[in-house]
């Protein structure tokens, strides 16, 4: 008995570092990763007083304070789940069947793409931020079905030029990783 509560506790530490590196991860998603059932998940989340994804999302989507001052909502490729603007953000986007190629079900590399550069420039603190210069990496296809995390941080700031590094995840796996250049333009600039 004493080994399986030792098993029931490693594996509960391990749901909870899990889910503190993606609170998106699904039961389901959980009792793959650590091969148990979907219902030893529901078990140890309750015990864990763990809530189900959709208050965790609840939860997380509530901590998002500011708002990106560069793009409206629907400028968005994903959802904008944490934002600390002029320093960094996070945004998931769900993998839905219309996003992707009808042969292979695999993710237009176009939506993983822009939902990096939107990232990017919702980081910036200005009215306007334009990509002057994106260098990318596709690490390996997404699937219909799978949940991309993508995490941009400033790396360098100089004047009104941004370097920000954009990397996203399916579960703990790279799938995609961009340097994007962005450019604060003067409000004087923006056409009226």
């Amino acid at each position: 008995m004493g080994g399986l509560s030792t098993n029931k506790s490693e594996r509960q530490q391990r749901l909870t570092r899990y889910l503190e590196s993606d609170p998106f991860l699904t039961d389901e998603d959980l009792a793959q990763i650590l091969k148990v059932s979907v219902q030893t998940i529901r078990l140890d989340r309750f015990e864990l007083k763990i809530p189900e994804l959709k208050e965790r999302l609840k939860s997380v989507a509530k901590g998002v304070v500011a708002l990106p001052r560069t793009l409206s909502g629907r400028e968005m490729m994903g959802e904008l789940v944490d934002l600390d603007v002029g320093s960094a953000g996070m945004s998931i986007l769900p993998v839905r069947p219309d996003m992707t190629l009808s042969k292979t079900r695999f993710l237009r590399g176009h939506h993983l793409f822009a939902q990096a550069n939107s990232l990017a420039v919702a980081i910036i603190d200005a009215e306007v931020a334009l990509t002057g210069i994106a260098r990318v990496s596709f690490k390996r296809p997404v699937v219909c079905g799978e949940k991309v995390l993508a995490r941009a941080v400033i790396k360098i700031k100089k004047g009104n030029k941004y370097m920000v590094k954009v990397t996203s995840y399916v579960k703990d796996e790279v799938v995609f990783q961009g340097r994007f250049l962005i450019v604060a333009e003067p409000e004087e600039v923006v056409p009226q």
